[in-house]
């Protein structure tokens, strides 16, 4: 749906997000924020202040509202299959908070739910709306890296025990919605490891790790903690040429590109008696530090979907990013219960994400397709 005029949104939930959600959508040229909506009407008051037009409704309301073209969901997120589902169905656009639903079959009933109606499904990964991501992206699949080696995420933290989700549905979906953004279109996660513990007697794991084996052989990492007392943000990508070190809490220098590695000679090059042979060399080249522009990057989650509805293109972080990451959490889930058993991952064929160039109608058309 083309528009010049802006699109009239609603924000689903005034908790933890939501206060974020209505700062950027009003902040947001292409966006009119028309409702909060929580169900706690005071602190929907206290979000958006005395003197605010935006008015306070329930859901029902505002998805019977024509002035409503879409809605930002930051609920729990056992709620977000229900109300996805809800404003698909009422003819809305729709932005969902991480993860897309609670099941990989509830996901994917939402994918073909938008994609039935013709409306956009966008996750708000926000990390891959960072200048860093994006700049890294770039890097990946500009082949500025060379063959990509391996993959390595720590996120840790003395971060809030969840209730209701262990610490890789917590978290991990930062992760892997990152290595779904960056990877190139033939490398694709195959297979996943999962290890965790419950030190604290929570009820679920507290502290885990993932390794993904990539389609190219290579392999990905991933640690997520809710107990350590030193907050650590670190993402690494190796290539055959150069590696990229991503450190978000670094102020002075967050990226930097090394130009140093190992490569292999094999002596039968030059003798031929030592074919069983390898030996190892090491290249030390420059360190660049990229300058890149410091946006936040929930407004650029809020200025592509805005762009996204008015162009009718999908998004970069489409329903179909979300269900992929899905099936690596729901993967993962069937690993840890099975002590750290090898599990493959179902094969998501969705539109790879390209940052908005194909149009939401080349997707209905035989695409998105779920293999199992």
């Amino acid at each position: 749906m083309k528009t010049s005029s802006p699109i009239g949104i609603a924000v689903i939930g005034g908790g933890y997000w939501g206060p974020n959600l209505v700062r950027n959508a009003q902040q947001t040229p292409g966006l009119h924020l028309e409702y909060l909506c929580d169900l706690d009407v005071d602190r929907a008051k206290r979000v958006l202040g005395e003197y605010s037009t935006v008015r306070v409704a329930g859901l029902d309301e505002v998805l019977a509202d024509p002035a409503v073209q879409a809605v930002a969901i930051a609920t729990p997120a056992a709620t977000h299959y229900e109300v996805a589902m809800k404003a698909l169905e009422a003819g809305k656009h729709v932005l969902v908070e991480k993860p897309l639903a609670p099941t990989f079959e509830e996901g994917r009933l939402l994918v073909e739910a938008a994609e039935r109606h013709g409306r956009v499904l966008m996750l708000d990964h926000t990390y891959c709306y960072t200048s860093e991501v994006r700049h890294i992206r770039d890097l990946v699949r500009g082949g500025e890296l060379g063959e990509l080696q391996y993959l390595d995420s720590v996120r840790i933290n003395l971060g809030l025990v969840q209730p209701d989700v262990d610490v890789l549905w917590d978290l991990a979906p930062h992760d892997l919605s990152i290595f779904d953004a960056i990877l190139p279109d033939d490398v694709y996660p195959v297979s996943v490891a999962a290890h965790g513990s419950d030190p604290v007697g929570a009820g679920h794991a507290c502290v885990a790790h993932l390794t993904l084996r990539l389609s190219n052989g290579a392999l990905a990492h991933v640690h997520v903690n809710w107990l350590s007392p030193t907050k650590i943000r670190t993402f690494v990508v190796g290539g055959s040429s150069r590696t990229v070190i991503w450190d978000d809490l670094n102020p002075v220098q967050r990226l930097s590109v090394h130009d140093r590695g190992v490569e292999r000679t094999n002596p039968a090059d030059v003798d031929p008696d030592a074919r069983r042979q390898t030996f190892v060399s090491y290249r030390t080249g420059d360190t660049v530090s990229p300058a890149l522009p410091n946006l936040e990057a929930l407004r650029s989650v809020m200025v592509e979907f805005a762009a996204s509805i008015a162009e009718n293109r999908a998004p970069l972080t489409d329903g179909w990013s979300g269900l992929r990451v899905l099936a690596i959490l729901e993967a993962a889930s069937i690993s840890l219960a099975k002590d750290g058993m090898s599990v493959p991952i179902r094969t998501v064929e969705g539109h790879s994400p390209s940052g908005g160039t194909i149009p939401i109608e080349a997707s209905q058309r035989g695409r998105g397709e779920v293999t199992v």
